[in-house]
């Protein structure tokens, strides 16, 4: 960034007949028109999948918000040469500020989830790709665990915009995760002692923070909605991390909704 088992047998892959064998080749066929579609990101005309039947109830759930921060949301973040196309076309900040208002409005959980490194973060000693990059660009970097020295204004900070809703004593501001997930911090913990079982998931970003915290979230038994235009992703030569997400999301999450879908369930549950 510039400024993110099974070994079946003949008698598994022979059981693949009638609606699902039929699914599966419509799809194949559906591919030609689906690479020539304008949008990539349109939902599929004729989806192979059951449709959700997921059903939003305020006593148990909880939005969560990962990596609402600047150097992801903000021009002067030093991802946005990579993710800023993708957060302006999805319209990700205001959406993201939406679900905020949405949730405190009914009182909802709301938690989020950070990514903070710490100098003692840098001395790693082996890294994936991208937390190679990472540390290199400096990327969510604070001056310590016990030190607030630097924070306000960096690329670690929340978005001013946010900084309310975060801001106001209710919202649960986990430790930080140190790679993608939620597995190094305590968000599930959190989230089981407000004992929410069903979430709202939105943020930064799309592939990675965003798309690791779902599938621990379903992992540990969580009912999951992704609002997928309140994340982004980066778009490198390696792929579009947003387009990747998306396949995943449709693949995995109980549901997949727009901001507007998800708000006025919030509003009407």
């Amino acid at each position: 960034m510039s400024d993110d088992c099974c070994n079946h047998g003949i008698s598994r892959r022979a059981a693949l007949t009638g609606g699902v064998a039929a699914a599966a080749a419509a799809v194949a066929a559906a591919r030609p028109a689906m690479a020539q579609a304008a949008d990539p990101y349109a939902d599929p005309a004729e989806p192979a999948l059951p449709p959700s039947d997921m059903k939003l109830d305020l006593s148990r759930a909880a939005l969560v918000v990962t990596d609402p921060q600047n150097d992801f949301l903000s021009p002067n973040g030093v991802t946005w040469g990579v993710v800023g196309p993708s957060v302006e076309k999805h319209n990700t900040v205001a959406n993201i500020e939406k679900l905020f208002k949405a949730a405190k409005a009914r009182d909802m959980t709301v938690a989020v989830s950070p990514h903070y490194y710490y100098p003692t973060d840098h001395g790693w000693k082996f890294e994936g790709a991208l937390e190679k990059l990472m540390h290199k660009i400096g990327m969510f970097d604070r001056k310590g665990a016990l030190s607030l020295e630097g924070f306000e204004g960096s690329g670690a900070d929340f978005l001013e915009l946010y900084k309310p809703y975060i801001n106001d004593g209710k919202t649960i501001v986990t430790s930080p995760h140190k790679v993608y997930g939620p597995e190094s911090n305590d968000m599930i913990l959190q989230l089981r002692k407000q004992k929410v079982d069903q979430i709202i998931l939105a943020g930064m970003s799309a592939n990675l923070c965003t798309e690791s915290h779902m599938r621990e979230f379903l992992e540990q038994g969580f009912e999951v909605a992704v609002v997928k235009d309140a994340t982004a992703a980066a778009m490198l030569p390696e792929g579009d991390g947003y387009l990747a997400a998306l396949v995943n999301f449709r693949y995995m999450a109980n549901a997949v909704w727009t901001t507007e879908q998800a708000v006025e369930l919030i509003a009407n549950a």
